[in-house]
């Protein structure tokens, strides 16, 4: 049998901030309410799935006009849903003239290839001179209000000291299309980073590390858990049984040194966890060079590089790690686009200093 279609009851504003959606849950919902909004949800509402749990646990939601903040409570067909939506509001955020570099624009999103250093939005410590800053004065009121005053437009993100690729959203639209492909995990993402040691399958030690196994072609998956780290919470920490599932894949694209003691590895998400490749990478025994707070300090035998390299890679100021290659469905257009961002000068250096110990 096929499912009624929903019936859309209306949206009306109930303030100059506010408004609100409702509408009816079609045939057979999902029983839990946050998959049954997920499900239903106008369209034309674009709320995401993230969206619309926190207005869940806000207590924005009313099911047959009581407040429900369970995500979990029971619904069924028929039943009423009215979603109070805080409007987009003016931020307080200042524009800032600072350089971009940009891959691809349109009139729904933008493509950025991100320095290091740059944080992505404005945090305690961090007001100014952010990502979100210099879109603001590049794109003026064309950003998405749907990521909040302090992340317009803000899909994903990456940490401030990696460089590469991100896609900001410009209209609300393209923001729901979006974070729909990010929470379904279908957008392609390939990073490039510097790592000590050089994963491989025979290694009898990562035999031992739970988590980690080797698919073919020596390609390391590493599967756990990822939370918050029990007593320093600015880290994030493996754990088994509890946290946010977790997969990364690896393969080692160059070795350096005699014998080798570290790799460029290409890595690729199948989930987007915060700090998930430095922590993965870290557990099965492969900091990355220059993270310090993952990396561990590594120490390298004087027999393997040259003092001097040695120094240049002990030295070096931030973790090794790049978003070289972002991938996903155009939200509006349908089509599939793919964008590649050449390694950071810094990252080029380094190798090209390694590259004569190349293994």
């Amino acid at each position: 049998m096929r499912r009624k279609k929903r019936r859309w009851v209306g949206s009306e504003s109930s303030s100059m901030s506010h408004r609100r959606i409702t509408f009816i849950l079609g045939e057979t919902p999902p029983p839990r309410l946050d998959k049954a909004l997920a499900r239903d949800v106008p369209e034309e509402a674009v709320l995401s799935r993230t969206r619309l749990a926190r207005l869940i646990a806000d207590g924005a939601v009313r099911v047959d006009g009581a407040v429900q903040q369970d995500p979990r409570a029971v619904v069924g067909e028929g039943v009423q849903i009215e979603i109070e939506v805080e409007e987009a509001q003016d931020s307080h955020i200042l524009p800032e003239a600072i350089p971009l570099d940009i891959v691809f624009e349109d009139a729904d999103l933008i493509v950025i290839n991100k320095p290091s250093g740059m944080v992505v939005h404005p945090a305690p410590g961090s007001p100014s001179g952010t990502l979100v800053n210099a879109l603001l004065a590049h794109c003026g009121d064309d950003l998405s209000g749907v990521g909040g005053m302090k992340r317009p437009g803000i899909v994903h993100r990456i940490d401030k000291e990696t460089s590469g690729l991100l896609v900001v959203a410009k209209s609300d639209a393209a923001h729901h299309g979006l974070a729909k492909q990010f929470e379904a995990h279908t957008v392609e993402r390939y990073y490039r980073t510097l790592v000590y040691g050089v994963p491989d399958a025979n290694d009898p030690r990562l035999r031992g590390v739970k988590g980690t196994n080797f698919e073919a072609g020596n390609i390391l998956k590493i599967t756990t858990q990822l939370a918050r780290h029990k007593t320093d919470r600015q880290r994030q920490a493996v754990f088994f049984g509890t946290g946010r599932h977790a997969v990364t894949r690896a393969r080692t694209v160059a070795r350096f040194g005699t014998p080798p003691v570290l790799a460029l590895m290409e890595c690729w998400l199948e989930t987007g966890r915060t700090h998930q490749i430095r922590v993965h990478l870290a557990h099965a025994g492969h900091g990355l060079v220059g993270d310090p707070v993952y990396g561990g300090k590594r120490k390298i035998a004087r027999a393997a590089l040259p003092e001097t390299l040695a120094e240049a890679v002990k030295s070096f100021p931030r973790q090794a790690l790049h978003a070289a290659v972002l991938g996903f469905v155009h939200p509006i257009s349908g089509e599939d686009i793919r964008f590649e961002a050449p390694l950071p000068d810094d990252m080029t250096a380094l190798l090209d200093m390694l590259e004569p110990t190349r293994a």
